[in-house]
C-alpha cells in the first residue's frame, strides 16, 4: 500500500481544514486507516484512526470533538475533517495504513506510512 497526503496548508486558529490521504493497491480496503501528527521537536502522536469498514474509529483526546475521519473504500481515500483548528495542532500530519491488532494509537501498529503534509494553523 501506498500512501499520499494532501490537503495541509495555513490557517487562522478557528478555521478549518480537510485532509485527505489517497491509497493505491488492492488490499486498503481491508486495513485499518490512522493520522498521526508530528510537532518540531515532538514525538508523532496519534490522531484519529477508523477501521477498514469505517464502523469503528477512535480519537486522542486532543481531537475529540473537533477532528472527524473517514473512508471512502470505492476511491481508496481516508479523511480527516478538522475543525476549530488552535496554533498548537500545526503539526505535519501523516496517513497511515495498518492491520487492527489491539490499538488504534500505536505507531508500530502500521506497517504503511505516507509522507505528511503541513498543517499551520495562525492565532
Amino acid at each position: 500500500v501506498q500512501l499520499q497526503a494532501s490537503g495541509g496548508g495555513l490557517v487562522q486558529a478557528g478555521g478549518s481544514l480537510r485532509l485527505s490521504c489517497a491509497a493505491s493497491g488492492r488490499t486498503f480496503s481491508s486495513h485499518m486507516m490512522g493520522w498521526f501528527r508530528q510537532a518540531p521537536g515532538k514525538e508523532r502522536e496519534f490522531v484519529a484512526a477508523i477501521s477498514w469498514s469505517g464502523a469503528v474509529n477512535d480519537y486522542s483526546d486532543s481531537a475529540k470533538g473537533r477532528f472527524t475521519i473517514s473512508r471512502d473504500n470505492d476511491r481508496n481515500t481516508v479523511y480527516l475533517q478538522m475543525n476549530s483548528l488552535k496554533p498548537e495542532d500545526t503539526a505535519v500530519y501523516y496517513c497511515a495504513a495498518g492491520y487492527y491488532s489491539g490499538s488504534w494509537s500505536d505507531v508500530n501498529e502500521y506497517d504503511y506510512w505516507g509522507q505528511g503534509t503541513q498543517v499551520t494553523v495562525s492565532s
